[in-house]
């Protein structure tokens, strides 16, 4: 039996396809402001990855913002309990999930058998999420996917007290006018945002070992300054951006094997 697991995230829609302990395929577009039809091209992308039709699927799972605006799905499940259940599966060892995406971020603490013991949510914040790094990277007239390359060249720790993206825009602009080096501003974007992600988990509670999820987990800057606000290592798995959609997926294959 194949499952489909949708993340309807409020930025990108991605979809994972499984059967019998194996990804089939992975797929992701923009969400845009149509739910439905971004969910509707991602799975269609994903069955022409695998070669299959539709008609091989044997549940559709949602998961995410968007979960319940599907018309096709079988059924949904929150994002909260499609992380715990894939991190568990790919990695049973970790305690702490934080997934951090375009929009919002979230912290969770499992418990031994992969359940979810109490979590956390940052919705209202551009700081907390991937959001803050592409409105500084346009600020400074950098790449995004420069961004945390060019941070791992800092040495040195520069403040940043904005708690806010706006006020933190304004600040990266003070620093430039000050002389600091880009390397060493982006270093700051990455910590500051670091340090709103731990406040967050600190809500829920940090038991290692600590997994990091969603789109931020590619950039490489942010993983840095993560750790160094844990003091831990932290674990980033192979496709950060598709864990949740795996997690519906697979949640989707518990249900028809109970």
């Amino acid at each position: 039996m194949i499952t489909a697991g949708i993340d309807c995230g409020a930025y990108n829609t991605k979809v994972v396809l499984y059967r019998d302990g194996k990804v089939l395929a992975r797929a992701g577009v923009r969400s845009g402001f149509d739910p439905p039809a971004a969910a509707e091209r991602a799975l269609e992308q994903a069955l022409q990855q695998a070669k299959i039709g539709r008609q091989a699927l044997t549940t559709v799972i949602t998961t995410g913002a968007g979960r319940k605006s599907v018309p096709f799905a079988d059924d949904n499940v929150t994002a909260v309990t499609a992380d715990a259940r894939a991190v568990h599966e790919l990695a049973p060892e970790v305690k702490t999930i934080l997934d951090i995406g375009a929009e919002e971020g979230r912290s969770i603490q499992c418990t031994e058998g992969g359940r979810v013991a109490d979590f956390a949510m940052n919705e209202k914040c551009a700081a907390g999420a991937g959001t803050f790094v592409e409105t500084m990277a346009r600020t400074l007239e950098v790449p995004l996917e420069e961004m945390g390359p060019l941070s791992l060249q800092s040495e040195k720790a520069t403040a940043m007290n904005a708690q806010c993206a706006v006020f933190a825009e304004s600040e990266v602009v003070s620093l430039i006018h000050q002389g600091t080096q880009i390397k060493d501003i982006c270093r700051a974007v990455h910590d500051a945002m670091a340090d709103r992600c731990v406040a967050m988990a600190r809500r829920s509670g940090i038991v290692p070992q600590v997994a990091l999820i969603g789109g931020v987990g590619y950039n490489v800057g942010f993983v840095s300054s993560l750790q160094r606000e844990l003091a831990l290592e932290v674990l980033v798995p192979e496709h950060p951006e598709y864990v949740t959609a795996l997690g519906a997926a697979l949640l989707g294959a518990d249900h028809l094997n109970s």
